[in-house]
């Protein structure tokens, strides 16, 4: 039987395998070795996969370097490899907004109100800026991130 749940469906297995492969490199992989792994997996051919794999392991160590010192020079790393991919590239610029907003440091309205769904549900979930949080409530994209982010100013508020 040949077709997508077939006994030749060979390439669909091998990039199951790879994706995991690539996961579990990317999770053990060394700080000084990170960017040449990254580069590697960008170039397979199922630019889809490669994607999903790096949009993982970005949004991983991002969270763990978040308030790190090392994020800014990792960040720059990643982005000049990730430059011709929109996606990654803009991931990058939103976890650097979302940096920028938890260390307090200045930023803008419209980086918010036009930042993804992604970013704004990840701001809301992550951020405690009363501000941010005010602005979400009410110019978020969508009725899911306005109605979190006045639930949060509303914890806020009684908690204080």
């Amino acid at each position: 039987m040949n077709g997508p749940n077939g006994a030749n469906d060979r390439p669909a297995e091998d990039e199951h395998r790879r994706f995991a492969r690539y996961l579990h490199e990317l999770a053990v992989v060394r700080d000084e070795d990170e960017a040449d792994l990254v580069t590697r997996i960008l170039r397979d051919s199922d630019t889809t996969m490669a994607q999903s794999a790096t949009v993982r392991h970005l949004d991983r160590r991002a969270t763990q370097l978040l308030t790190d010192e090392g994020f800014t020079a990792w960040a720059r790393a990643m982005a000049e490899i990730c430059t011709e991919r929109e996606f990654l590239a803009r991931r990058l610029r939103e976890w650097t907004s979302l940096r920028s907003i938890t260390l307090g440091e200045p930023w803008g309205s419209e980086e918010v109100t036009t930042g993804s769904d992604w970013f704004q549900r990840k701001a809301v979930e992550t951020l405690s800026s009363p501000a941010v949080l005010t602005l979400l409530a009410e110019a978020g994209r969508t009725r899911r991130v306005r109605a979190d982010a006045g639930r949060r100013l509303r914890q806020r508020h009684h908690r204080g």
